[in-house]
């Protein structure tokens, strides 16, 4: 049999001039590791558009 998966998505919202704050990014980063969440992809878009992080764990 093969693992199932549950998803999870978490936004990180710009910070004030429009660039993503690498303290916030990593402080979701840790949060959802020390939970069990594997971050399998993110995705940046363009300036002053809130990032996307796309975790996954076992069921």
């Amino acid at each position: 049999m093969s693992t199932r998966w549950n998803y999870l998505t978490v936004k990180v919202k710009p910070g004030l001039m429009g660039g993503f704050d690498p303290e916030a990014i990593q402080s979701e980063l840790v949060k959802h590791g020390n939970q069990g969440w594997e971050l399998v992809n993110m995705i940046a878009p363009t300036h002053g558009v809130s990032a996307l992080l796309i975790f996954k764990r076992p069921v």
